[in-house]
């Protein structure tokens, strides 16, 4: 046998085999139409009912799952033995993997408990070749001579971000990921430290343009020289004197016209040295225009200006800054290294509820989805907690869905997304994003179990699926798409052009299959699911095929089971999957969500 290298744990390959579930809506926020999906129920089966209408649909994958650590959260039983909580990720970031997009991208959150073998775990799962990054993330300040240690450890203050892609040819880029920093909050810092801040003059007037005549760039297109003439330069201490403004002010009036001079390594720049050498022409102020042929500038005609003898560049400090919030801050291009310890210091502020040791910064979800997606692109998060990505992707504009397990979908997620939604959220990214509300959201729950045991020990249909319910569970599980045609009663779902599935809760006579038979064409083909039928009807056509229900699905997946977070042999007296878990008494039944089922 060929050998592989690959992680293994106690269990690994024992697969649930999920039942593929329907999902309820319970209630609506906002805008109906939004498409925006909060589903409570185990994230293992939410994720399966998802995966016949969302695979490969899934632009941005966030998830910040429990840590294993042995720190219970509030919300989480996260403590579970080693080899479970290996399982429990396995089988999700199986499905996670089947929803991203091609070209879609997981961004998963963990500290080092298992930060090694999750990595190695994901290889697996979504191929090394498929890697993109693993970001460290500081999430709190240590200094402190008296800040105490965990233990004999030293005490922990980064977590870890694997970063994967589905297809990493398919991967175009990340957009780039910036921190701001306050321009007088930098410079103030700068001279404390000593350290020169080297943008500090300032562009007041150009001068009138005087062309003296054109170079070539190395593909040969022209390059046109001006001499500047009368340019006015003064520096930043110069204008605050003379408009009486304080540091801040200045900087942010004249944002667009800050510079330094540097000796950029540019093939252009001794183009234009040699040419105005050969025109024997003397100045100290020149500026060029020309079409780059790449970076940012590219195919665009571009300005660009040239100081002293020696020809040093205008450096622009619009270039690397940009107004945030009102504040002219510098931008810090970031790679593998996240600093997040100011945000996490007001985190129990952000959406207006409580989340001990399990909230995420908004900011710190905002830049993983606006590096992946764009408006529009849809958004997961399968360990929602407390809301914070769907929170964050609303007000960024993208689609979103959200699974939660715990009772907090209700207490936590639903108020502070119907916050976002209203507008109501002050917190967090909304004022980075100009966020004034509006979209909607439906609230999901998962429905119970298809297949129960009677008082007999029978398994039959779980006597809380209406007829509708019903229809719909059938489809998903024959694999078509459930689409109730109101004109063609036994058009309850299709799996292509024109293949289409009917379930009935009545006896399927010859008489009745005779109709049916009727107004169908010869190119359809139909799937009946039925209790019961009558024996001449099982051959009766050959473009319809009758299957008997529950026989028809049992067997293809394990019923009863409402939580796949714990294994079956951690609950006590569990002798199999359906005594583990039995559907609970206040499941919803939803008789009114879909027209009856004839």
């Amino acid at each position: 046998m060929k050998q592989k290298l690959e992680l293994t744990w106690i269990g690994k390959g024992d697969n649930p085999r999920l039942e593929p579930r329907i999902l309820l809506p319970t209630a609506t926020h906002g805008d109906a139409s939004s498409g925006n999906m909060l589903i409570h129920g185990d994230n293992l089966l939410a994720l399966k009912a998802l995966e016949q209408d969302y695979a490969g649909k899934v632009k941005c994958i966030y998830i910040d799952p429990p840590y294993n650590t042995g720190n219970a959260f509030e919300h989480y039983d996260d403590g579970v033995e080693h080899s479970v909580w290996l399982n429990l990720m396995h089988a999700r970031l199986v499905l996670l993997r089947s929803l991203l997009s091609k070209d879609g991208v997981i961004f998963v959150q963990i500290d080092d408990a298992e930060m090694a073998y999750l990595k190695v775990m994901m290889d697996e799962v979504f191929g090394r070749s498929n890697f993109i990054n693993t970001v460290s993330v500081n999430m709190k300040n240590i200094a402190g001579a008296s800040g105490g240690g965990e233990d004999k450890k030293l005490k922990k203050n980064v977590e870890y971000i694997h970063v994967y892609t589905k297809n990493y040819v398919e991967f175009s880029s990340f957009k780039s990921a910036y921190d701001y920093i306050p321009i007088h909050k930098l410079v103030e810092s700068y001279r404390e430290q000593g350290k020169s801040w080297k943008y500090t003059s300032v562009l007041v007037n150009p001068g009138e343009k005087n062309y003296i005549g054109s170079t070539v760039d190395g593909a040969g297109d022209e390059i046109k020289i001006f001499e500047r003439l009368n340019p006015v330069f003064k520096s930043i201490n110069q204008l605050i004197k003379e408009e009486k403004l304080t540091e801040k002010e200045v900087y942010k009036k004249y944002s667009k016209d800050c510079f330094q001079t540097a000796m950029p390594q540019s093939s252009i720049r001794p183009r234009v040295m040699e040419k105005v050498s050969d025109l024997n022409h003397v100045g100290d102020f020149y500026s060029i225009e020309y079409v780059p042929r790449s970076g940012k500038n590219k195919g665009m005609m571009y300005e660009q200006f040239y100081k002293g003898n020696s020809f040093r560049l205008l450096a622009w400090l619009k270039d690397v800054s940009e107004i945030k919030e009102g504040v002219l801050c510098k931008k810090e291009l970031q790679g593998t290294y996240w600093d997040f310890t100011g945000e996490t210091k007001n985190l129990t502020k952000e959406g207006s509820v409580q989340f001990p040791n399990g909230k995420k910064p908004e900011k710190l979800v905002s830049r993983c989805i606006k590096m992946a997606t764009k408006p529009g692109d849809l958004v997961l998060d399968s360990f929602l907690g407390s809301g914070t990505t769907a929170a964050v992707a609303h007000k960024m504009n993208r689609r979103w869905i959200g699974i939660e397990l715990g009772d907090h979908a209700q207490t936590h997620c639903v108020p502070r997304l119907q916050k976002v939604v209203n507008g109501e959220d002050a917190g967090g990214i909304t004022k980075a994003v100009n966020w004034q509300g509006g979209g909607g959201f439906t609230v999901y729950e998962l429905a119970p179990t298809l297949i129960v045991r009677d008082e007999y020990g029978i398994e039959v249909i779980n006597p809380k699926y209406n007829p509708a319910m019903l229809a719909h569970a059938m489809a998903k599980h024959e694999g078509f798409n459930y689409a109730p045609d109101a004109q063609m009663y036994w058009k309850q779902g299709q799996s292509t052009e024109n293949a289409y599935i009917y379930t009935t809760t009545q006896m399927l006579t010859v008489e009745k299959l005779d109709r049916i038979h009727e107004q169908m064409t010869e190119t359809e083909s139909l799937v009946i699911c039925a209790g019961a039928f009558q024996t001449a009807c099982r051959t009766r056509y050959p473009n319809i095929t009758l299957k008997k229900i529950p026989k028809a699905v049992l067997g293809r997946c394990e019923f009863g089971k409402e939580d796949y977070s714990l294994n079956v042999e951690e609950i006590p007296g569990a002798n199999s999957i359906d005594d583990a878990m039995t559907p609970a008494d206040d499941a919803p039944t939803q008789t009114d969500l879909f027209s009856q089922a004839a």
